[in-house]
């Protein structure tokens, strides 16, 4: 499985504390892809300012990621948020919080970079919770810069989503899984296009 896929579409069969928790993301079996919403950005505020009176400066940093993220991209009305704290391990630190402002914790991953995923009361959005300094934190936000800054990359990766969508699938990870070659070959683009804007 590559990196990305997993953290929009997480069900890698760690703990579950809700039922089907993406299943709002499949309808009849398909996945569903919504054409650039200018109200994803105004979502993803409204969420950052209700996680960040939660939980104050325990969180270190909070991010607008996936395709949501990207203006002009389709993609699943889903928003996902990146929120990275000291320990994500660590729930007690802010768990209890989170579920006092309506948010649940839907999968928790101790094996894939201590990776958590809350719901939201009312916004279709996946919460992603990191520790300081995971790779996979930096990789999302690579992808979402990389994807923004490059035309033909978002053309590509749309292209493979659309197909994707016209099929029917049983799991959304089987979706997500489709999708991991685009995704490997995006992010390798991605790290060169990093390497070169770093020389300039």
């Amino acid at each position: 499985m590559s990196p990305l896929e997993s953290p929009s579409l997480p069900s890698r069969g760690d703990r579950r504390v809700a039922t089907d928790p993406m299943a709002r993301n499949l309808v009849n079996g398909r996945v569903r892809l919504s054409e650039a919403d200018p109200k994803w950005p105004y979502l993803f505020r409204q969420e950052e300012s209700r996680v960040r009176s939660a939980l104050g400066d325990r969180v270190l940093s909070l991010d607008h990621v996936g395709s949501t993220s990207v203006p002009g991209l389709a993609a699943k009305p889903c928003v996902d948020l990146l929120m990275v704290v000291a320990d994500s391990a660590d729930e007690p630190a802010y768990l209890p919080d989170l579920e006092k402002a309506g948010y649940s914790l839907v999968i928790a991953e101790p094996d894939w970079f201590e990776h958590r995923v809350l719901k939201g009361p009312s916004v279709n959005l996946n919460l992603h919770v990191f520790s300081e300094g995971c790779e996979e934190a930096d990789r999302m936000r690579l992808f979402r810069d990389y994807l923004t800054a490059d035309a033909g990359a978002r053309e590509r990766y749309t292209a493979v989503k659309r197909d994707l969508s016209e099929r029917t699938w049983k799991r959304i990870q089987d979706y997500a899984d489709a999708k991991s070659d685009i995704v490997l070959e995006l992010l390798a683009e991605a790290e060169a296009w990093r390497a070169l804007s770093r020389k300039d």
